[in-house]
């Protein structure tokens, strides 16, 4: 693919009105700039459009992994991988701070919330992972297949 067949605002901001949804998981506060603000602010701050850019990569990466879990990976293996990289080190745990619904998982793997429900169930059974004043911890890793 060349610029041409790309979609146009991967290579430039886009000039006309973009709209967005945003869904928040806590209460937040958002600031709107205009397009020629950014790009004046961008171009006094060289940094952040660095900060910008590593951003987007990871981004691309998380993405680019995401759509790999969803191609190759059952739903146990997308199941077992969200855990895993949402969990962060607590006092030598692997704790998943945000409370995670079955649905929120199942919306997020691609797969049904009853399914979620049954291999989150044997997870459990089998020490993998617990529930802790409404956090999930991650005992130990779950094997690459079930």
């Amino acid at each position: 693919m060349n610029q041409e067949t790309q979609p146009r605002h991967i290579w430039q901001l886009p000039t006309e009105h973009v709209s967005a949804t945003v869904v928040t998981a806590e209460a937040c506060r958002f600031s709107v700039l205009t397009r020629a603000q950014l790009e004046t602010y961008m171009m006094e701050h060289p940094e952040l459009a660095l900060a910008m850019l590593r951003m987007l990569i990871g981004r691309v990466r998380v993405l680019t992994r995401t759509v790999g879990n969803l191609s190759l990976l059952d739903v146990y293996g997308r199941v077992a991988h969200l855990l895993l990289d949402m969990a962060v080190e607590e006092n030598g745990r692997l704790v998943i701070e945000r409370r995670l619904t079955q649905q929120d998982i199942a919306t997020r793997v691609g797969a049904s919330r009853e399914m979620v429900s049954r291999i989150l169930k044997d997870l459990r059974a089998g020490g993998y992972v617990e529930t802790e004043d409404n956090r999930m911890v991650v005992l130990r890793s779950p094997p690459k297949t079930w």
